[in-house]
């Protein structure tokens, strides 16, 4: 693949950029040692990602929150265990306090002088905007599924995308899709027939996570272990 071909890159940003494993953790975590479950953190997030795409799925125009605060409450049904509304809210505010990955900030930096970068994400408004103050990002469209009604992997954010794209003088062949999630992401770039790199976070830990395995036909041209690793390549092309 020639990376001097693109002009704009596409990113997922929960799993990408941002830890939100990690930041789901961190109140997944708590709340079972509180209801006595002895749980590990990625059986946790196993059982909760298969929540949050049905929720997703069912729910399509829930803001975010409300979409963490319902998955919440499934899993623990699931578990036979109740989720009181103050830990499902304390979910459903935290997005904002997910860390970013350490290398996130640096490599859309770098990345930043050669393309333009856009935001293709499955939260709100609010939420990125407060995952952003991490990332310092310079982004020339941010896509939420706030603003499409919808989140990944259905169609909705890539005709957003598609009416960015005009409005930024980009062809569909200049643009990169940059993401994680095989489910998410992955699947949806292979439908729009749009060439993508996997930033293969999960590398050295086996299972899917918070993510569910993809359903769905995919491909990638490919992968990285981090987003560093992605720009050291893009840094050397150039």
């Amino acid at each position: 693949m020639d990376l001097t071909a693109f002009k704009a890159l596409s990113f997922d940003c929960y799993g990408t950029l941002i830890d939100w494993e990690t930041g789901i953790a961190a109140v997944l975590s708590p709340w079972a040692r509180e209801q006595g479950l002895s749980l590990s953190d990625e059986e946790l997030l196993l059982a909760y990602g298969t929540q949050e795409a049905a929720v997703q799925a069912a729910t399509p125009s829930a803001l975010y929150p409300e979409v963490l605060a319902s998955a919440f409450r499934l899993m623990g049904s699931a578990l036979g265990r109740e989720v009181s509304d103050e830990w499902a809210r304390r979910l459903g505010d935290s997005v904002p306090d997910w860390p970013a990955f350490p290398d996130s900030a640096d490599a859309l930096a770098r990345l930043a002088s050669h393309y333009q970068l856009i935001i293709l994400s499955n939260v709100h408004r609010a939420g990125f905007a407060g995952s952003n103050r991490q990332l310092r990002g310079d982004f020339a469209a941010i896509i939420t599924a706030e603003d499409v009604g919808a989140y990944k992997p259905a169609e909705n954010h890539f005709r957003a995308l598609d009416r960015e794209l005009g409005s930024l003088g980009v062809e569909r062949s200049e643009l990169l899709h940059v993401a994680q999630s095989l489910f998410h992401d992955h699947v949806p770039a292979k439908r729009e027939g749009l060439p993508s790199v996997w930033i293969n976070r999960r590398r050295d830990r086996p299972g899917w996570g918070a993510t569910p395995e993809p359903s769905g036909d995919f491909s990638y041209d490919l992968e990285f272990g981090s987003m560093g690793e992605f720009a050291d390549a893009v840094d050397k092309t150039f």
